[in-house]
């Protein structure tokens, strides 16, 4: 073995990038947030708390985020982001009730996590961030002649739909994705992508 190539088998491995790092770091304090909003509401979680759950130093949260609200606002954002993306475009193509079905069996195979969103002091915010992003997608979607404001009725179905699924992920034997998605879809969804003038 020459000298150059001992030196490289005794050299330290590289350190990850540090994009890497951050999104690794990002992601714990995230686990770690959605992991105690099971437990307790988030106004009772502290900082110390999330570093704590996520094995990360105190001083580290703040170099990524300057307090725990903007750490959920984050989190939020990313799930509803996720959420829309695969439902909205599917009641425009498919159908009301196909669109209902996906996001209820979404949520379903994430129930802990939305749960936790819904239930864990969080759901005033998730609301905020799910109004603002569904209004976006209508202002693109934006039906003529409409006799409802597209705001108002993205505010209505928002609130509306929120409700009910904190209200189906609260029970002790909720029903089944099917049935609430046909309940979702009756009262919400349809009514509401059939607003225009007759």
């Amino acid at each position: 073995m020459t000298q150059a190539t001992s030196k490289a088998a005794t050299k330290a491995p590289a350190k990850p990038p540090a994009r890497t790092r951050r999104t690794r770091t990002r992601q714990a304090l995230g686990e770690a947030l959605l992991q105690l909003l099971t437990e307790k509401s988030f106004d009772r979680i502290t900082v110390r708390d999330i570093t704590a759950r996520a094995d990360i130093g105190y001083a580290t949260f703040f170099r990524h985020y300057p307090d725990k609200e903007t750490l959920l606002e984050d989190l939020v954002a990313d799930e509803i982001d996720r959420l829309l993306s695969m439902a909205v475009p599917i009641v425009f193509t498919v159908d009301t009730l196909a669109s209902a079905q996906a996001l209820c069996a979404y949520m379903w195979e994430g129930r802990q996590l939305w749960s936790a969103l819904l239930t864990g002091g969080a759901a005033t915010r998730l609301k905020a961030e799910f109004v603002d992003q569904a209004q976006a997608l209508a202002a693109d979607l934006a039906r003529e002649h409409a006799w409802l404001p597209g705001d108002l009725n993205v505010v209505f179905a928002v609130s509306a739909t929120v409700e009910i699924l904190a209200w189906w992920l609260k029970q002790e034997a909720p029903p089944p994705v099917e049935e609430i998605a046909t309940v979702l879809d009756r009262l919400v969804i349809a009514p509401s992508t059939q607003f225009k003038q007759d």
